[in-house]
């Protein structure tokens, strides 16, 4: 679905000035950067409603692209309350783009690097007690025709800290319930190796043998995680069943799939892994992304601090 979707916004690019320099951007970070479809979906999307503005004010032409028109783009997004991450992330994919025109030599000047990136705050990630995970985890029905599928969802999400993206992609043979491990391919392709708890390895074993059998047809690929008509589980699905059973388990209601990842991040943490371990099981590339967990378990930190202060 999402490569039909990035299709999709290719289309629509083409019909606007410098929509076909956008298109061929695009396919070069798909192809040769590795990013990601969600990635390239957010680009699109971001550049798309540039060029937008660009055609407002009768800028047709990349040449036409200066600091001055970057700047009323984000003075434009900000009055509409866009969110700094989103401004951010628009002024990111911007540089890239004038840097890929530099290079071709479709422009003189890249402009780019010249134009200063909003202030972002850390936001420190939304993180559930144990308690309350463990809610969330029973909240499923054992009454419910999708039991068994929600519940080694729900499982898997908390054992292995992966995006919904992630775990969306999983197929039946990257998963080892004999050894406990799976294969996960993460952000720009990169592969890495996550361990199963117990509860994990016996609810998907438990799905794998009493539903998915009965999911499964002819439209149906490899994915071990399918739908009520037999295709692959997406993303916005598997947010809506996280959503549907946090309500059901009392649980905030900013509480998301994503919620789960930092939960397994934080509780580690909490019981005493190394912050490397976590980055790698996580799949951070720097470990600065994985640091913000620290912050977060203040109990963990209080232990450290009567521990090992000289004066406690």
């Amino acid at each position: 679905m999402s490569s039909m979707q990035v299709q999709s916004m290719m289309r629509r690019l083409c019909s606007l000035p410098m929509g076909t320099i956008v298109r061929g951007f695009l396919n070069l970070l798909t192809v040769e950067a590795g990013l990601s479809v969600n990635t390239v979906l957010a680009y699109g999307r971001d550049l798309k409603a540039f060029l937008e503005f660009c055609a407002e004010r009768q800028v047709r032409e990349i040449t036409q692209i200066d600091p001055t028109l970057i700047q009323a783009y984000m003075k434009d997004l900000s009055e509409r309350e866009k969110s700094e991450n989103t401004i951010k992330r628009f002024l990111i994919v911007v540089r890239l783009l004038l840097r890929h025109a530099k290079l071709r030599g479709m422009i003189e000047d890249d402009y780019g690097q010249l134009l200063e990136s909003p202030k972002i705050w850390s936001r420190l990630p939304i993180v559930c007690s144990p308690q309350q995970v463990l809610r969330l985890l029973d909240a499923p029905s054992e009454e419910e025709p999708l039991y068994l599928r929600d519940k080694a969802l729900l499982e898997l999400l908390y054992a292995t800290g992966m995006r919904a993206g992630e775990v969306s992609g999983l197929r039946v043979s990257d998963v080892n319930l004999r050894v406990g491990y799976l294969r996960c391919c993460g952000k720009g392709n990169r592969e890495r190796v996550i361990p199963l708890g117990r509860m994990a390895i016996a609810c998907t074993e438990a799905y794998l043998e009493g539903l998915r059998p009965e999911l499964a047809n002819d439209r149906s690929g490899t994915e071990l995680l399918l739908s009520r008509t037999g295709r692959a589980l997406g993303r916005i699905e598997i947010w809506r069943i996280v959503k549907k059973y946090a309500a059901r388990a009392g649980m905030p209601r900013n509480v998301t799939a994503h919620t789960l990842r930092h939960c397994f991040a934080t509780h580690l943490l909490s019981g005493g892994a190394d912050l490397r371990s976590v980055q790698e099981l996580l799949g951070h590339v720097d470990i600065a992304s994985t640091q913000i967990y620290t912050h977060v378990d203040g109990e963990r930190l209080r232990k450290i601090h009567r521990q090992f202060h000289p004066r406690q």
